[in-house]
């Protein structure tokens, strides 16, 4: 059966006005600014960045108010508005090694060269709610310390000296780099494309799966080499100038996570990597991507894949937070057609049913 649905406008159209309504809140309370949620909800703008694959501040705190504080949809919205930018070339890799380093941590090396810069972090504090924070109360000023600006020895620099960990790999020359953004995904992926999807990925869901790798669902050990954040320069090159030229800094959050592996018949016991990078200070999200990383280079190591986390096309498939929502939330929208038949469908095997079963009744009085 099928049902013609029209109209509706005017009712959608009250649903936005209340939603503006209900956005801005009690009118006695001043309005919130973007330029007050870009300096004091600095992790949530860093998410809805790194997952839409924009680095904006300012547009993704105008996302983060414009969807109420839904990160999921805010990051629909900057990714949306991505959609629509002119690209005007690739940058250069970036050099994390030349990181300006605000915040280094290890859990491999307590006295590492260049030492540990605790930076700023919920990792020492009390998970207790500060009553303080209900007043604009002052606050001390922090103990600021300039951000290290030389290179710095990574922990996976340290293993390699002694043969020890795998090597960063080298690409073939003629090896392009993939653009997830503008290719469509097919299985296998090369390691490239993965991590641009791991990047771009939930990091609710990317969380729960670096977890279960270490539950016993992947065959990972990990120890977390090196955690880096700060800014790195990017830079453009410019065929008709012949050289590059810098377009500022960002800020990035760095995760390399060490594994053990016990060796094969090409390859000697060594440790083995996963690799995390991501926009900001997004330290949970680089460490389930490292995590996750690692899971998916199974098969490079001859493991047998037996882990939803090694499963390259299971992880890819549902790590993107818009298209899940997409999918999920669809549901919501007008099914009539589709619930129409089912329903029908249903009656009419209902009927048949019942006329099945009052025959074998039949069938059974007169046999008794």
């Amino acid at each position: 059966m099928y049902v013609a649905v029209k109209g509706g406008e005017a009712a959608i159209a009250n649903a936005h006005r209340l939603l503006a309504d209900r956005r801005r809140g009690d009118r006695s309370l001043p309005a919130i600014a973007s330029e007050q949620i870009v300096a004091q909800l600095t992790l949530a703008v860093d998410r809805v960045m790194a997952e839409a694959s924009l680095y904006d501040r300012a547009l993704a705190a105008l996302a983060v108010r414009q969807s109420r504080g839904d990160m999921i949809e805010a990051i629909f919205l900057l990714r949306a508005y991505r959609t629509t930018l002119p690209r005007f070339g690739y940058s250069r890799p970036l050099d994390t090694g030349a990181m300006k380093i605000e915040r280094r941590i290890s859990a491999t090396y307590k006295d590492l060269p260049g030492g540990q810069l605790l930076g700023p972090t919920f990792d020492y504090t009390h998970r207790l709610l500060d009553p303080s924070l209900m007043t604009d109360a002052p606050v001390d000023e922090a103990a600021r310390r300039p951000a290290e600006a030389e290179r710095v020895l990574r922990v996976s620099e340290i293993l390699a000296e002694e043969g020890l960990i795998e090597g960063d790999g080298q690409l073939s020359l003629d090896h392009e780099v993939g653009d997830l953004t503008r290719e469509p995904v097919e299985f296998p992926m090369t390691r490239d494309l993965r991590l641009q999807a791991l990047a771009r990925g939930d990091e609710g869901f990317l969380l729960a799966l670096g977890y279960s790798t270490q539950r016993g669902y992947g065959r990972t050990h990990p120890f977390t080499g090196e955690i880096r954040i700060g800014e790195v320069e990017v830079e453009l090159d410019v065929p008709e100038l012949g050289f590059a030229v810098s377009l500022g800094a960002i800020q990035v959050t760095e995760c390399q996570m060490i594994n053990q592996f016990k060796g094969s018949a090409k390859a000697p016991p060594q440790f083995t990597r996963g690799y995390g990078l991501v926009f900001g200070q997004s330290e949970r999200k680089a460490m389930s991507m490292s995590l996750v990383d690692r899971a998916l280079r199974a098969s490079e190591f001859g493991e047998d894949i037996t882990a939803p986390a090694q499963d390259e096309e299971f992880v890819i498939s549902h790590s993107d937070s818009v298209q899940s929502t997409g999918f999920v939330e669809h549901l919501k929208l007008p099914h009539y057609v589709d619930f129409q038949a089912e329903l029908d469908l249903v009656r009419r095997m209902r009927r048949d049913y019942e006329t099945s079963r009052d025959g074998n009744d039949a069938i059974t009085e007169a046999a008794e």
